[in-house]
Formats: C-alpha cells, structure tokens, sequence
C-alpha cells in the first residue's frame, strides 16, 4: 500500500507520522527495548504529546533478530497466529558502544542509534552492512475518512539488490518494482493474485526478512520508494524478523527452522500421477479406460486422482460417491490397488446445502457464523454452501471422521482444494479474527487433513495435493499451482509461480501438465510432459478435456512414456534431494539464483531451473521447439543426448519432443537405476553411478551418500569416487548390491565394492 505521493508529500487523506529520533534504550534480561520519538526533543518541552514508539528486539534463534514495533500498546489481538519454533536457549548478547545499543544473534547483529541521536536500526553480518532502517522508515499513518491506522516500515536496498520469494507469484520472478499484496485468493495464474501469499522474502545481499502477520501484509518492494522494501499491515503493531545469510540457502535453512520444514513423502508420490480432469460424467468405464490405457501403451502410473464428480452433483463436499455413476467404489479401489495403483479423491472443506451433511454440521454447530449467529453461506462454489470452522476442535475431529469412512475403504490421500475463498465478516469458535484467519483458515484445513492421514498412514505416508498455503503449509506437501490455461504463456507463468513459491520455504511443487483451461494441442502438450515429469511432483490434469496422451497423438504416448521412465529413473537421485528438504529446507526444485547466487547472470532467471543440486532443467517453451538458456561456468553434459557444453555462456538450441536441455553439473555423481517401471523397492540395489565431466572431480575423494528408500529412517550407503590421472575409481563403503558406474559411455560392474576405470 502507498502512502506517499511522490518523494516528499504524504498521500492525500492521511497523517503520518516518523520515528525520528532515539530517545531511550535499555537492555532487559533478553531483549532490548527503545522509544524513538516523532519529534527531535532537544528539551523537556519537546515532549509534549506523541507519537513516541516503542521498538523490542530479541533472538529467537542464533542469526535472527526478531522485531516488535508497536505505537498504542493496548490492542486486544485474539490471533491467529502462525505457529514458529522458537529457541528458547538462543543466546542474547547486548551492549552499549560508542555506535549505540548492538544486540548479538550470533552471526547477525543490530545496532540501534544512540539516544538524542537520529533513529536508525542497522543490521549487520561479518563487519558487513545487511540492510536497516532510518528516519521516515518506521511511520504510522491514519486514514483521515475511516480512521483505519496502519504500521509501515522501510528497509533499506543495496544498489543491484534483488528481492526473491513472497509466496508463489506468477509475474516477474525478482520482485524489485511491484506492488505485492498477501492475500490468498481463488483467481488462477495469470494475475497478481495468488492461492499462496507467503511474507518472507531474500535478496541477493545475503539475509531474508519474515513479516510475521497472518493477515494482509502489503509489500512495496522498491515501488514507493526505490531504494527500499515497504511492508504494512492494519494496526498499531509490525513484527517482523531479519534472517542471516550469508548464502540464499542460508536464509532459507533459517526460516524453515522457524516456521516448519516438510516431512518425508513417499516414493509413491514422486511418480506419475493421472486424474479423470474436471469431467462432469465419468464414471468407472471412464475410470478403467484410462488406466488401462496406461498399461497397454507400456506408461507406469503410480496414483490415479478422482476429481470433483466422484461427488453427486450440488452435493460438494459430503464424502459419498454417486452411486449412479459408481457403483463398488471399494471394489473399484481394490483392483487400483491391485494394479499398483494408489488413489487420490478430492475434497474441500465446503459444504452444499443440499447435502444432508450441511444439516448435520449445522445442528452442530460445526460452520462459521455471521455475527448474529446465523451460518455464513454463500452460493460461490455450491449451492447455499457453508464452510467447516477449523478453529473449534470438535469440527476438526467431525470432518476427519468423514474421511477416515474414505481410508478405510483403500483412498490413499488426498487433494485438499480451495481454501481461499474465506470470508472475513464471520465470527469464528476460538474468537480469532476473521481477516487474520483469511490466510490461515487454510493452515488449519491442511493441517487438519495431513495430521489425520498422519495417524492413519503412518509417519512418511501422508501426502496432500493442496492449492492454498500460508506460512507453515510446507510442512503439509505438495503444493500444486492452481487453474492455468493451455499456453506456452501459462506454461512458463506456472514455472515462475513455481520458482518463486520454492523461494519461500516450500520443497515440493506440481502443476497441471497441459494446463487446465482449455485443450492443448500435441505440441503444447509433449512440451509440458517434459517439464512436468522434471518437476518434483507430477500430475496430468485438465478441466473439461482429458490428459491421457492417445488423446493428442501417438508421440505423445512415446514422449510421456520416455519422460516418466526417466523420473523414475532418477528416483535415486530425487531421494538425496528430498533429505535435504526435510533436513535443511533446501527446496529439491530451486531458482538458478538460490543455486548459483554469485553468479550474476542467474539473477534474473525464471525458465530455467535446478532439480536438486547436480541437475540443470530448461523446459522448451515454443512451438519451433528452439530454447535459449544460460550454461554456468564449467563443462556441463546434456543427460539426454551427450553433448557437452562448457559455459559461462548463452545457449541457444533445437530439440525435437524426446529430447530438452537437461544438464549435468561438472563433477556430477548422479545415482540411477534404469529400467525402473514402477516406484517400489530399494534405491541402492543395481543403482548405476553416472559421472559427468570427471575431471572436474579431482583426487580427492568425493562421498556420495544414497539412500535405500524415501523414508525418514531410510539406511545409506556410502560411496566414495575420485579422478586421478586419467582413472575414474569409485569405492562403496557399505554393502551394495550390483552397482555399477558409468562415465562418457563406459560402464564397468562393481567388483569387490570397487570400480576402476580407465579414461
């Protein structure tokens, strides 16, 4: 939200007014606490009157320094609140100096200006200036004709500094020059609004800032004010937190420490995932016409997705199937079941009217309620829908009772829909604030459903296949990007969505492969196969027309057929990954800039990508099949066909469908296992070590630890691999069963747990 009208005049229709000078400072047991005045007070007879705010800095872990701004302390806040993991034991150092008050979170530091002095607050790292904020930074402004009062602050930007992250954004990746507002709406890929408003953001210059506010947090990213990132939010109090670095990676390990880190998820759901589309008549002939589609044509399937009309219609969502159109559902599951199938049904947490299931919810009083008492219902999704209040305990067991009638008999998971579309004129069971909980209604609904599977699956076993998040809904994965249309446009707007919500502290992603508005032609199609079965999650879903690939040509077939082998192939490599996300918050998909932030050619970057580490991903996003992509420095090798490439350099290349840049970093050990159909069994037996430009290796052993299985407490086994003078070897520390290793088209077989092989 602005507040000025140009550099120097305060928008017309309201006051402001400034921190402008430090007035007085002391140092508690565990934080700091400061008043900064309005107004330079050189006498007592300056003090007259206010504003005078109050500023509290602590450390709630070791490189993070929380602050509270506050002007009138005195406001009742009945929450929500987003759920952060505190350090109680973090150590607090502060002290007085010539500079002014420094507060220690071990490798950060603030300092406060002195008193008398122009307030300013300068955070620093290593001797080095991170950002800070000065007078005309922190304000409170009041809006002349409603009296709504708002809490601004300014954070200073380098020069070339860029802003990343702030949920999943679908325009332009590094966020310097937008207006960026947190507020989960229900409004597709193609705006600036989102399903995933998340307030955290981190720049190039070595630190992240987390605005801690469930509700509304408006973001002026160097808009207002060129120089400076400006976040507000309604009130009298900003509570915000400054994360060190010094690398992106950094910041992200930091900030997912505090607000959750995603689970383990299990191999099944890395595979191809295949759905019935937004059809509004299919039933079990349909059903079974396109798994068996998949199993003549040679296309392992890993889950099959019911969407919305498994559900009678107007009755959405009450948790029966339609009998007339599916007539053993059970059954029906078995045999997926059967077939190595796992099954997924969606659900939101809206309820029809029509279905006797409102009745019961309402007798219970298990909706949100209008102010007066009555239920909340709106005719947006169904029919005189109203929505479950999360907040009230005996709702949340209510709706996972319904569910549990579904797990027990053979659903699998989950695809929790919706949840943005939340109004805030009700009153809810725990007295929270309603436009607070806009954004964290959906926490509630993730969490609810996740935990539920949880309990019922076993640690490791529950998956979501959700649209909204807030901050914390990366501990309820995956996250897929919503209602694109069926262009190379919303192709690449989904991947920028993408890029930028594995930029704010989730790990996992998907997206419709060929969009969901509209009818991909083949081309399209072939294209968003490659990209999807090279995304972390991969899932074929349309609105009203189908996604299985005889409905475009025969190559599409060989193309889907070809990219999922070749997923499933790499599941090896897509574990090691996946340990760094639950482990660290490092996502497995990441922006070229989180990857390669000292090279300044990566910046700017928002159609290329990195599937884990070592794996260099440039979908194709034009019918001619030409891609210009950028190569960092070193010796790089398509995966795909051999070629080499050294760069830094830009590329620009042709490929035909079964065929995209997909690129081994330089000294890359990349654990395979070919010929894979399925997504069973262990990830080390007759694993293939390929190794890519060897001699960017070294002499010095490289360990490379692979993972049995997805599990949390999956064994590892542990090679180690080195390149000296002209010979590749590679040593297995444990036991591994079959191994191989493969370089520049030679392969030798594991002898004795060893290979040698001459270059």
């Amino acid at each position: 939200m602005k507040f000025s009208d140009g550099y120097w005049r305060v928008r017309e229709g309201f006051t402001a007014a400034w921190a402008r000078q430090t007035h007085d400072i002391a140092i508690n047991e565990s934080s700091v606490c400061a008043h900064a005045s309005a107004n330079l007070v050189n006498g007592r007879g300056d003090s007259l009157g206010g504003p005078v705010f109050t500023v509290t800095l602590s450390t709630p872990a070791e490189g993070i320094i929380k602050v509270v701004e506050q002007h009138f302390r005195g406001a009742v806040d009945p929450g929500p609140h987003f759920q952060l993991n505190v350090d109680e034991h973090a150590n607090f150092e502060a002290e007085t100096t010539d500079e002014g008050t420094v507060l220690r979170a071990g490798s950060l530091e603030a300092v406060i200006s002195a008193p008398g002095e122009i307030w300013s607050i300068d955070f620093r790292a290593n001797g080095r200036s991170l950002t800070g904020t000065s007078y005309k930074g922190l304000g409170a402004y009041t809006e002349q004709a409603t009296g709504a009062h708002y809490m601004r602050e300014q954070l200073r930007l380098a020069l070339d500094e860029k802003v990343y992250g702030l949920g999943e954004r679908f325009g332009h990746f590094v966020k310097n020059g937008q207006t960026v507002e947190m507020w989960n709406s229900d409004a597709g890929t193609s705006s600036d609004a989102v399903y995933k408003a998340i307030p955290f953001y981190w720049t190039n210059n070595g630190y992240g800032v987390f605005v801690n506010h469930s509700e509304d947090v408006s973001f002026e990213v160097g808009s207002e004010t060129v120089g400076k990132v400006q976040f507000s939010v309604k009130g009298h109090r900003l509570e915000y937190y400054v994360i060190n670095g010094p690398e992106p990676k950094d910041v992200l390990r930091r900030y997912t420490e505090l607000t959750g880190r995603a689970p383990y998820l299990p191999a099944w759901s890395y595979g191809l995932w295949l759905t019935t589309s937004f059809l509004t008549d299919y039933d079990d002939k349909t059903v079974a016409g396109f798994v068996d589609g998949m199993r003549e044509r040679d296309i392992p399937l890993s889950v099959f997705h019911y969407d919305c009309f498994w559900l009678k219609e107007y009755h959405f969502c009450d948790f029966e199937w339609d009998g007339d159109m599916f007539r053993d559902p059970k059954g029906t599951i078995a045999e997926h079941h059967r077939k190595g199938l796992k099954v997924c049904v969606w659900i939101n947490s809206y309820l029809s009217s029509m279905s006797p299931l409102f009745d019961e919810a309402m007798e219970k009083g298990y909706l949100l309620k209008l102010p007066d008492g009555s239920v909340y219902e709106t005719d947006f999704w169904q029919p005189g829908m109203g929505l479950v209040d999360f907040s009230k305990p005996e709702a949340r067991e209510w709706y996972c009772s319904k569910l549990e009638k579904l797990i027990d008999m053979g659903v699998d998971c989950f695809k929790t829909d919706f949840g943005e579309s939340v109004p805030t004129n009700v009153v809810y069971e725990d007295g929270s604030d309603p436009v607070k909980m806009h954004n964290y209604y959906t926490y509630l609904y993730n969490k609810t459903v996740y935990e539920f599977l949880e309990r019922k699956m076993g640690k490791g076993q529950a998956v979501l296949f959700a649209r909204s998040a807030t901050v914390g809904g990366q501990q309820f994965p995956v996250h897929w990007g919503g209602d694109c249309e069926s262009t190379y446009t919303a192709m690449a707007e989904s991947l920028r969505g993408g890029l930028s919500l594995m930029s704010s502290g989730f790990g996992y992603w998907a997206h419709d492969i060929g969009g969901f508005e509209g009818n991909p032609g083949p081309d399209l199609y072939k294209r968003w196969v490659q990209f999807g079965l090279l995304s972390t999650h991969s899932r074929l879903h349309g609105s009203h027309s189908v996604r299985v690939p005889w409905a475009f040509d025969e190559e599409s077939c060989d193309v889907l057929r070809k990219f999922t082998k070749l997923k499933l192939s790499l599941l090896p490599y897509l574990a090691c990954g996946s340990k760094q996300v639950s482990e660290e918050g490092v996502p497995l998909m990441r922006p070229m800039a989180l990857e390669f932030p000292h090279d300044p050619a990566t910046e700017y970057l928002d159609r290329q990508y990195m599937l884990g580490g070592d794996l260099l991903v440039a979908p194709v996003f034009s019918p001619d099949g030409v891609v210009k992509y950028y190569v960092p420095e070193g010796t790089w090798t398509n995966v795909l066909n051999g070629e080499q490439i050294t760069g830094p350099k830009w590329v620009e290349e042709q490929f035909d469908y079964l065929s995209m840049p997909l690129l081994a970093r330089p000294g890359a050990i990349i654990p395979m296992q070919e010929g894979r159909n399925d997504t069973e069994g262990d990830l080390v037996k007759g694993v293939t070590l390929k190794v890519y430009c060897a001699e960017s290796l070294g002499s010095e052993w490289k360990t490379v630890a692979l993972r049995r299985g997805f599990e949390e407490d999956s064994a590892e086994v542990r090679f180690r691999v080195r390149y000296v003078d002209g010979t590749l070897e590679a040593r297995s520390e444990d036991v591994a069963d079959n191994w191989m290793v493969e370089y520049d088209g030679h392969r030798a077989q594991a002898e004795s747990g060893s290979v040698v092989l001459p270059l």
